[in-house]
């Protein structure tokens, strides 16, 4: 199979460029990712699993995409699953799966933070880097988040080449207002040899 929504997937682009790619690789966005053994979803999923104390709580899968994360989140245990996209077209082929209990558009540069708050859980997988969510999602995530709410979310090894994203996370953490209980440098997409960091954040 050729990969070239793959090699488009990581240039930087604005956000309607963004919604216009994803709405027009949502046909083939699975087989192709999974073509490469794409582990993020699973391991994001573990890893949130091991210090979520009540699985049954409602957990926002944020840019949840045609649902992958959001299965991976399922087979983790979590119960109660909600997914937000900008892509209409992806977000239909979550709601096929069935995994969700809610399910809705979200704008770029939207004000994350009257989302987040009605969450103990925030995952953000394969989300934020360049052609896809800005750094600045991180402030509104955790910003939204309760006290002792968790954010898991990965870089992938193109995120982690922009000091920008790492920064921005790291600004929470350097201060005191969030901590990091969790982090695993791992594959991402084997079959491009591409890893990604898994990082379970908790806000302080």
């Amino acid at each position: 199979m050729k990969h070239g929504f793959l090699q488009k997937a990581y240039e930087a682009r604005s956000a309607d460029e963004t919604r216009a790619l994803y709405d027009e690789w949502s046909a083939t966005y699975e087989e192709e990712i999974r073509d490469q053994g794409y582990a993020t979803p699973g391991r994001c999923a573990a890893a949130l699993a091991k210090f979520a104390p009540d699985q049954t709580l409602p957990i926002l899968d944020f840019g949840c995409g045609t649902g992958l994360s959001g299965l991976s989140l399922k087979l983790a245990g979590f119960a109660t699953i909600d997914g937000v996209d900008i892509s209409p077209d992806m977000l239909a082929k979550a709601e096929a799966k069935r995994l969700y209990r809610d399910l809705r558009i979200v704008e770029p540069g939207e004000n994350l933070a009257p989302i987040c708050r009605n969450y103990s859980a925030v995952a953000a997988i394969g989300v934020i880097g360049a052609g896809s969510a800005p750094p600045t999602v991180i402030d509104g995530i955790l910003s939204g988040l309760p006290r002792e709410g968790l954010f898991v979310m990965s870089f992938n090894d193109h995120a982690l080449a922009d000091k920008a994203n790492t920064g921005r996370l790291n600004e929470w953490l350097d201060c005191g207002a969030a901590r990091c209980l969790f982090r695993e440098h791992g594959p991402h997409l084997p079959g491009i040899g591409l890893n990604s960091t898994v990082y379970v954040i908790q806000k302080n």
